[in-house]
């Protein structure tokens, strides 16, 4: 076999892999919100919106693995307790803070454009959240993990060019700062918080 058909080969065979990696990922986000703004245009209570936004949440996006990432070189000092404690904690952290934020919305129409995929674990989905009266239009990119692709997840959005879990490492860099380093001092601040 000569060098320019084994070529032809590798980068066919290359070309095949990238398309297996990023299979679905467009199509999961848009998916995913558009369940999310099924819910959102539901007439009933904001409780029960709230209920059925955790739900997709739990199902859609790597909760445990954007911990900790936003736990950042911390992680490495927490025992096993610890580290099953903190995921704990940020779990009902993040549960909360991501649905009754979106729950203040009524409509929202995102539209999926665009994806990049950036290697076998990775794929950048690029979306508009479409103007209204009261917003501008808002330009949210999804990190998916697709190292799975039959089970892709959402590490992070990216809105504006603002990524919320390096948002949310700094912030949680700051409490153990402020604290000495004092792990307990973040669980008592995500426990207040979930707890308001």
């Amino acid at each position: 076999m000569n060098m320019k058909k084994y070529l032809f080969i590798f980068f066919i065979y290359f070309a095949s892999l990238n398309n297996l990696y990023s299979m679905g990922a467009d199509v999961f986000v848009q998916s995913t919100v558009n369940r999310v703004s099924d819910i959102l245009s539901k007439d009933t209570s904001r409780d029960q919106k709230i209920i059925e936004l955790k739900k997709i949440a739990k199902e859609t996006v790597d909760i445990k693995g954007i911990g900790f990432y936003t736990l950042g070189p911390k992680r490495k000092e927490l025992n096993g307790e610890q580290k099953q404690r903190y995921i704990k904690l940020f779990e009902q952290y993040f549960l909360k803070s991501f649905s009754s934020r979106l729950a203040e919305y009524t409509n929202p129409e995102i539209d999926v454009y665009d994806k990049e995929v950036l290697n076998e674990n990775y794929t950048i989905v690029n979306s508009l959240l479409k103007s209204t009266i009261e917003r501008p239009e808002v330009k949210i990119d999804w990190r998916i993990y697709t190292k799975n692709p039959n089970n892709p997840m959402i590490r992070d959005l990216i809105i504006e060019g603002l990524s919320l879990a390096r948002t949310q490492k700094e912030e949680f860099s700051s409490i153990l700062n402020s604290n000495n380093g004092d792990i307990n001092s973040l669980f008592s601040s995500m426990i207040k918080f979930s707890e308001n």
